[in-house]
């Protein structure tokens, strides 16, 4: 039997026709409802003329109408690919260039931009269709014909296709540390491992996703969700007030953010506004995909007396590499955990951590370079600077592409923020290598000033060396220090985009 991710549909429509499969807002589907409308889009992209292997990009903010997409895709053996609603058209158009889709489907919001694509031959185009009475209204003024208007109120039934498990289920698009568009390609198998609950199906409780549907984590925890047949519920937004609604709404039971989101919750809880019990219910607390402070993971399982808090760390090309569990969170500050089931992972001579499991991506669409360069006799190479500790217990101390050289040394620059985090003039700080004829790179600290401590009250050079003293070694230490207001980070996990940020220091905008 081929582990095809359709099949998760049709079972649970099956098993649990009338359970809440996905929510939003005020709007729900049950999976019944989820997998007759994915049906009934898989026959509408078969009378567009999609094939199974073709792609079909979706570049849409958060709904509930894209999720019968991802599912109709599954059913017709179509790729489903994401684009970010953040991305301007110039922005967009390297992805859709490399990405080659076959058809683009849009909200109403970005009508007018998908037509400023230069899109090839033969590409369709379409408005998402409204799913339930009250989400996805299509814009009165628009011009795009709705998905069902495109292909005719009553397409022909696609034939059954003949899928396998290593065919092409997702792709996912990151632009890493080089900032050139990857995609990521997900086979059906990988993303069936990746989300299957075991062979024995326990109650697990809703969900809430915090993610934006662009991302791979949305629809991991979705996947999650349905192969064990309970609800997923999205959000809008991520804000503390949406989310916490969201929990209590549904009487949630996971919850997986980003540390940043997490501080916000944090903060909200403590805040005059909020309600003691607000999440109360979350059983399972989750995090990663950035450096979670083990400040932050002692207010978390202190506000969550009852919760399991865990932090996970992987990609969309490794899935869930390694996992720190509960009771180890506070013996293990500042480890991302032990392999997850199935990997095996080692670092090279530069201190790469490598990784091999059945769930690795099957390569970069249309990139064989960049696929041959981080997929090495069945392994795949991180990116990231790792180290193991006498236990196996695995710490990401940095990136490969990140390292600064200085004097002929190599300093990651996720350790030299740590170093500096806990000083009580910074709010926020990033690290960074700038050139030098002298020593090849410098190290420097951008720094964003505490609240209260205006620019000059931000630590000197010497000040901030000393402070790193018995922390981090002398060569480590920052030789140079800028003041910002903000820290420029990715939207999606809050990573430091460094290379902005040096293009900011070498053009004296920041100084």
């Amino acid at each position: 039997m081929e582990l095809l991710v359709g099949d998760i549909f049709r079972q649970a429509a099956v098993a649990v026709p009338h359970r809440m499969a996905a929510a939003m807002d005020d709007d729900e589907l049950t999976f019944a409802e989820l997998d007759e409308l994915g049906r009934d889009v898989a026959d509408r992209l078969h009378a567009l003329g999609v094939r199974p292997g073709e792609l079909v990009l979706v570049w849409s903010a958060t709904s509930l109408d894209v999720v019968p997409v991802f599912v109709g895709c599954a059913h017709l053996g179509a790729v489903f690919c994401p684009l970010s609603p953040l991305l301007s058209p110039e922005e967009a158009a390297p992805v859709v260039e490399l990405a080659r889709p076959r058809l683009v489907l849009v909200d109403a919001d970005r009508v007018g931009p998908v037509e400023e694509l230069a899109l090839e031959p033969g590409t369709a185009t379409a408005l998402l269709d409204p799913v339930t009475d009250g989400t996805g209204a299509r814009a009165a003024e628009s011009p795009m014909p709705t998905l069902a208007e495109r292909a005719g109120a009553s397409p022909p039934s696609a034939p059954a296709p003949v899928l396998v498990e290593h065919d092409p289920h997702v792709v996912f698009f990151t632009s890493g540390s080089t900032g050139r568009p990857k995609g990521a390609i997900v086979s059906h198998r990988a993303s069936v491992l990746r989300s299957h609950p075991g062979s024995q199906l326990e109650p697990r409780g809703r969900a809430v996703c915090m993610f934006p549907m662009f991302h791979m984590a949305p629809w991991t925890i979705s996947l999650q969700q349905w192969h064990a047949r309970d609800g997923v519920v999205y959000v809008g937004s991520a804000t503390a007030e949406e989310i916490c609604g969201a929990v209590v709404r549904h009487r949630a039971e996971r919850l997986n953010a980003i540390p940043a989101v997490w501080q916000r919750l944090l903060d909200h809880l403590g805040s005059e506004v909020a309600r003691g019990d607000e999440l109360a219910t979350i059983r399972f607390a989750d995090t990663g995909t950035s450096a979670t402070p083990p400040e932050l993971m002692r207010a978390l399982t202190a506000a969550l007396p009852d919760a399991c808090v865990r932090i996970f760390y992987g990609s969309s090309e490794a899935g869930n590499v390694a996992a720190l569990d509960h009771d180890d969170i506070a013996r293990k500050p500042g480890r991302v955990g032990v392999p997850s089931v199935g990997n095996e992972l080692r670092v090279d001579e530069q201190g790469e951590l490598w990784a091999r499991s059945p769930v690795l991506f099957a390569g970069y669409l249309h990139q064989p370079e960049e696929t041959a360069e981080v997929l090495v006799d069945g392994w795949y190479r991180t990116g990231d600077l790792a180290e193991v500790d006498d236990e196996g217990y695995w710490s990401i101390v940095g990136r490969a592409r990140d390292v600064i050289r200085t004097g002929g040394e190599t300093v990651a620059p996720a350790e030299v923020e740590h170093a500096l985090a806990e000083h009580e003039a910074l709010a926020d700080v990033a690290v960074v290598g700038l050139p030098d004829e002298r020593w090849g790179e410098v190290v420097c600290a951008v720094v964003v000033p505490a609240e209260g401590v205006g620019t000059s009250g931000v630590p000197e050079v010497g000040e901030l060396r000393a402070w790193c003293e018995g922390r981090v070694a002398g060569f480590k230490r920052p030789r140079r220090v800028v003041v910002t207001g903000a820290i420029p980070r990715t939207a999606s996990t809050q990573q430091v985009q460094r290379r902005a940020l040096v293009e900011r220091i070498l053009s004296g905008e920041l100084a």
